[in-house]
């Protein structure tokens, strides 16, 4: 097979740290080299990759303020030439009826639409089965529970009160917002294209697509590949890979998950309140040593962060990687944003271990595993990192990366969410082993 192209081929926005390391581990495995970046370039200078991700930190902030960092991540990778584009958000919608997922499409088909000149329409798809997210009739759950009732429902700054993924987009454009059914996947791709005709042809500008397994998603995949735009999860990018190959677009790359071997000590640092981090870090707390981030005593004033270093180095002198966490219950965290209100303790918390982050760095930590998405933006930003390559899986859902430059930093960024229950352990077996 002849490779005619040698830019980018896909181009992908995230809006969040985690869920961008998330969607290229999934290119990754599709056999996609792929860097991602940590915001919008500066330089149009061209990256040899065949996807780049674009990571925001864009989930919870003002809608308006989204729509231009989107859309400013859109301009560079046009310019890298680009031939489709994904907007990557949680899989389990985090949104809320302010925004941001329903006005960043909306801005994203306006702009691509300019372009192509060609009716805009889009899918909305954030199932990831692998991970238990799974969509049947526009009912988004996680394992058996619908999303309403999964813990979602107490997030700090998203609270998912609503399942129904067609009524929660709806709320968050004027565009009309319609359901590529369960029962058209089934079918195959040649169905899903019809049913995206139709949709089309009844004003429908975005769809909730149905899917419960990875069969539906590489048929999804494949029934988009036309498609300019394509909005999920990273599980419906399982079949994008195969759609730029059949075109002769991309070879089979053997080596696409390569990482360099990164020397160092290695920290674990928790900010996610998520049900799956909790159990992460009272597994880590059974039998390893760790340190509480009181965000009340931050605010206080007491010397936490310089308490926190001091306890890391006293176990580094031994050789023993630490858990540094600010993980609490949902009574818990409710009852922190009851004294320094909600925006205030999640800044807190996150700016507070992106402090000890760059304090550790300075005592010779280059093997970092980051719980939760807000905690990872803040971490990688203090690190000053830029640029990460894709390495291979460590859960589903969590990639290890590798900095660029001569002294490259490890990192596994994990969605709160994701991860088993001895995901510190592994992911740190991960980042000491050899080269990926």
């Amino acid at each position: 097979m002849t490779i005619t192209s040698k830019r980018a081929l896909l181009g992908c926005i995230a809006d969040d740290f985690t869920g961008a390391t998330d969607l290229a581990n999934m290119l990754v495995r599709g056999g996609m080299r792929t860097v991602q970046t940590i915001g919008v370039p500066t330089s149009n200078e061209a990256v040899e990759a065949d996807a780049l991700v674009v990571a925001l930190k864009s989930r919870t902030i003002p809608a308006a303020d989204a729509v231009a960092q989107s859309l400013a991540a859109l301009d560079w990778l046009r310019a890298q030439g680009c031939r489709q584009f994904f907007f990557k958000y949680c899989s389990t919608f985090d949104s809320t009826d302010a925004g941001n997922i329903g006005q960043v499409t909306d801005a994203l088909l306006d702009a691509l639409r300019a372009d192509t000149g060609v009716t805009a329409f889009t899918i909305a798809c954030p199932a990831f089965p692998e991970n238990g997210r799974t969509i049947y009739r526009g009912h988004l759950f996680v394992g058996d529970t619908l999303l309403n009732e999964s813990g979602m429902e107490n997030h700090p700054l998203t609270p998912m009160r609503d399942a129904n993924l067609v009524r929660v987009l709806q709320r968050q454009t004027g565009s009309k917002v319609g359901l590529v059914r369960h029962d058209a996947v089934a079918k195959g791709v040649s169905r899903v294209r019809e049913s995206i005709d139709a949709l089309r042809n009844d004003g429908v500008r975005m769809a909730i697509a149905d899917a419960v397994s990875d069969e539906d998603l590489y048929i999804l995949g494949e029934a988009c590949a036309d498609l300019a735009l394509i909005t999920g999860g990273s599980g419906v990018a399982l079949g994008l890979p195969g759609n730029f190959r059949r075109a002769g677009l991309l070879a089979e790359q053997a080596d696409a998950a390569q990482l360099p071997r990164v020397e160092g000590l290695s920290v674990v640092l928790a900010g996610s309140a998520s049900k799956a981090t909790n159990a992460q870090v009272a597994m880590w707390r059974e039998t390893r040593s760790s340190f509480r981030i009181d965000p009340l005593a931050v605010a206080r004033g007491e010397p936490v962060i310089e308490q926190a270093l001091a306890f890391a180095q006293e176990h580094f002198d031994k050789a023993q990687p630490v858990l540094i966490y600010a993980t609490a219950t949902p009574d818990e965290v409710k009852a922190v944003q009851r004294e320094l209100g909600v925006s205030e303790a999640g800044h807190l918390v996150e700016a507070t271990l992106a402090s000890i982050a760059r304090g550790l760095r300075e005592r010779g930590v280059r093997k970092f595993v980051v719980a939760g998405g807000e905690t990872s933006g803040a971490v990688v930003q203090a690190l000053g990192v830029h640029t990460l390559r894709i390495g291979a899986q460590i859960d589903p859902g969590v990639p290890a990366t590798a900095t660029t430059g001569a002294e490259p930093l490890a990192l596994a960024l994990k969605s709160g969410n994701f991860g088993s229950t001895d995901f510190f352990e592994k992911a740190l077996r991960h980042l000491d082993g050899a080269a990926q």
